[in-house]
């Protein structure tokens, strides 16, 4: 459905994006995750055709994705593009906002506003809303032009966090409802993971890793593409050793996941901090010079206490040098 072939991008001398390629099968969803200025925003507005490649070519449907040096109007017919700074027209209705953008039929609309749960908003003026509820109205304004091709660009970075659930929850509804191909851009792991089938993972403008979110969780590339994902301790080797009670065979750097320590036979250590995290507590255990954290349900351990901890040797992370 959409297919990318060697994207690059300029600012003066500065390469924003390089050699950008992949596909996108129709209904798939995909994630773009990197540190600020990797090139994420830049990257969704070329597919969107608001940014003029300066190299390589987009196209959705077969068709060319156009950039703002190809036509008068920027922006490409099919695709929606929300971006971090959505705006809404003050002193208007919703349903006049709507209206002025719907080229659906009025039960096709009104789908679309179930699902973005803002039918209850229709007679309200936009100054009389909410943060999320105008995000939630611009997405339904994407919505109702009938895109086959959805761009979310970190929909949940200004949203408080019950804002952001019932985001979350839309966002879910519209690919699964709606039945929408979705590519968003996130920084937090909690947002892609659970949702994307295939994730991007940039640095410098460049892809550095793609594959499935369980693939880019369990087996990064290198320490960059691991932290972008989730929480990691680098153990030195012979302290992992010490905590899965066997030699490593593999060299290379040695990483473990937080909640994959687990108290066991192991290695022995002191309880620096005890947090209580809502669903589970966090514990902070200083093993000879390094800190490490576990998580548990159990909130009995406490500070000052000595535990040994141990890792499953299969869920250590082996990245290679």
């Amino acid at each position: 459905m959409l297919s990318l072939e060697g994207i690059g991008k300029k600012m003066g001398d500065a390469c924003i994006l390089k050699d950008i390629s992949f596909t996108q099968q129709p209904f798939q969803h995909i994630a773009i995750a990197g540190e600020t200025g990797a090139g994420k925003s830049t990257l969704m507005k070329i597919i969107a055709g608001l940014v003029q490649p300066d190299e390589g070519q987009a196209f959705l449907n077969g068709e060319r994705i156009k950039g703002p040096d190809d036509q008068l109007v920027p922006g490409h017919k099919g695709v929606g593009y929300l971006s971090q700074h959505f705006e809404l027209r003050n002193n208007y209705w919703v349903h006049e906002v709507l209206e002025y953008a719907n080229r659906l039929s009025d039960a096709e609309a009104q789908d679309i506003f179930e699902v973005c749960q803002i039918d209850h908003l229709l007679a309200r003026r936009t100054t009389e809303l909410s943060g999320g509820e105008k995000q939630r109205i611009a997405t339904a304004r994407l919505l109702v032009n009938d895109p086959v091709l959805l761009l979310l660009d970190e929909p949940y970075s200004n949203l408080d966090l019950i804002h952001r659930q019932v985001m979350k929850q839309v966002i879910r509804d519209i690919c699964e409802k709606l039945k929408i191909t979705t590519i968003l851009v996130s920084h937090e792991p909690d947002d892609i993971l659970p949702w994307a089938g295939h994730i991007l993972l940039l640095r410098d403008g460049r892809v550095v890793q793609q594959g499935t979110p369980e693939s880019l969780y369990r087996k990064p590339r290198d320490l960059y593409c691991a932290g972008l994902l989730g929480n990691f301790h680098l153990l030195p080797r012979s302290l992992a050793e010490r905590m899965c009670g066997t030699p490593l065979a593999a060299a290379g750097h040695v990483l473990a996941r937080p909640e994959d320590i687990r108290p066991g036979k192991g290695m022995k250590g002191r309880v620096a901090e005890r947090l209580f995290m809502g669903r589970v507590y966090e514990y902070k255990v200083d093993l000879d010079e390094l800190q490490v954290s576990f998580y548990s349900t159990e909130g009995t351990v406490r500070k000052g206490d000595t535990l040994s901890l141990s890792i499953d040797p299969h869920d250590l992370i082996i990245i290679k040098p």
